[in-house]
C-alpha cells in the first residue's frame, strides 16, 4: 500500500461513485475532466478510484473543484494534491480535506496559493 492510499484510507471506486451521486458513470467522467474530482489507481487491481471524504451528503464536497485547480497550478500531480490533503497539519486542528469539509474553504485555498510560490 503507499503512502497516499494508507493516509486517505478509504476509496471509492468510480462506479460507486456514480451510485453515490445518481449520476452516470459518464457524468463522473466528466467531473474528472473538469477537475472537480481526482482519481488514482489503488489496491492490488489499481482500479480507477477517489477518495471517500470527496463526497458529502451525496455530492462532492462543494469547495473541492477549486482547490484542486489551485494545487494543480501550484504544479502538484494528483497524488501529491490528494496527499497534502489528507496529510494532517497541526496548525488546522486536522487534516486540509476536513477543513474543506467544514466550510473553512477560505483559509485551505490561502495555504493552497502559497504553496505555489
Amino acid at each position: 500500500m503507499s503512502t497516499v492510499e494508507s493516509l486517505v484510507g478509504d476509496w471509492l471506486p468510480l462506479p460507486d461513485v456514480a451510485q453515490l451521486l445518481d449520476v452516470s458513470i459518464t457524468k463522473v467522467h466528466g467531473l474528472l475532466d473538469e477537475r472537480a474530482l481526482v482519481a488514482l489507481r489503488v489496491g492490488d487491481r489499481r482500479i480507477r478510484s477517489v477518495p471517500a471524504a470527496f463526497l458529502q451528503d451525496g455530492h462532492v464536497v462543494e469547495s473541492l473543484k477549486g482547490t484542486i485547480i489551485v494545487l494543480s497550478d501550484a504544479g502538484y500531480t494528483d497524488e501529491e494534491l490528494i496527499t497534502w490533503l489528507f496529510t494532517p497539519d497541526d496548525s488546522l486542528r486536522g487534516r486540509p480535506i476536513d477543513a474543506l469539509r467544514e466550510g473553512r474553504k477560505t483559509e485551505i485555498r490561502r495555504r493552497a496559493q502559497s504553496l505555489a510560490w
